[in-house]
């Protein structure tokens, strides 16, 4: 089989081509799969995470998956943040300071995650925080690691990759999952039916849970939208046909013609900000000049 894939930007749009890929694959068991990306003129390196999980599972149903046909260029960029290394192509050595390598976790290895945290994020545009709220910032990334390794169920594991984009003066960092998605999880847990797009407007909502006993609820989200909002950044969460986007504060909600199978966060930062910031607790005001 033969299928194949274009632009993919971190967008709607691109989120929406992964979805379709998915889609027009999600029968196959046994078969040859070429994904010809011949007309891939474009392909953002932090969504090597969300197609991670799109291959992962076409190999998970006993298929044999292959890139085909790149252009040098997202050749090079999925070389150099050895996402292709799983497909016969080898890895690009040498410094290449604005890349967040594409990682598989399983869902146990939170130490292995925030070392990967740890080694990678520094120097990649992000403004200057005092030292609690990074350790905060930091703690967030690793909720949503944890909630991923906890509400998924997924048995494919957890997918990560990043990319500072300095010409644009953002950075992406990407986690997805192979898992049953935000709705899916509420309707298993609590009997919610809902559409995917209000499910994951349900998660959102601080105290909401899946989890059971005396243990906070929410996607770890909360610091990191603060901070995004007064950034100027953006996150996004798609899980199933959902999308939700808050870009500056502004949030925007729309819905998949196909699934997503799985759960993606990302978080983008502003790096053209060259304000300071720090918690509330810490001093007043929260923002520094």
């Amino acid at each position: 089989m033969i299928t194949k894939l274009f632009d993919i930007r971190g967008d709607f749009d691109g989120f929406a081509r992964l979805a379709a890929l998915a889609a027009d694959t999600a029968g196959c068991t046994f078969e040859d799969i070429e994904v010809d990306m011949s007309s891939t003129n474009w392909f953002e390196a932090h969504m090597s995470a969300p197609l991670g999980v799109v291959f992962a599972r076409l190999t998970d149903g006993l298929n044999t998956v292959q890139p085909v046909a790149l252009q040098k260029g997202v050749e090079r960029i999925l070389r150099i943040n050895r996402f292709l290394a799983g497909y016969g192509y080898a890895p690009l050595h040498g410094e290449f300071p604005t890349v967040i390598p594409y990682r598989r976790f399983n869902p146990e290895d939170d130490r292995y995650f925030v070392a990967y945290l740890n080694r990678h994020l520094a120097g990649k545009g992000i403004p200057k925080m005092s030292e609690g709220l990074g350790r905060r910032f930091k703690d967030s990334i690793l909720e949503i690691f944890m909630n991923s390794a906890m509400h998924s169920e997924t048995k494919l594991g957890i997918f990560a990759c990043g990319q500072f984009y300095p010409t644009v003066q953002r950075l992406d960092f990407c986690i997805a999952d192979a898992g049953v998605g935000i709705r899916r999880k509420i309707r298993q847990e609590l009997n919610l039916r809902m559409n995917s797009d209000k499910a994951i407007l349900w998660a959102l909502q601080e105290g909401n849970t899946t989890r059971t006993g005396d243990v906070p609820g929410g996607l770890g989200l909360k610091l990191l939208r603060e901070f995004v909002a007064l950034n100027g950044g953006r996150i996004q969460i798609v899980s199933d046909r959902g999308y939700w986007e808050c870009k500056a504060g502004v949030e925007t909600v729309k819905r998949f013609e196909h699934s997503f199978p799985g759960t993606v966060v990302n978080l983008e930062i502003n790096t053209a900000d060259t304000r300071a910031y720090c918690l509330r607790s810490e001093k007043e005001p929260e923002i520094l000049p």
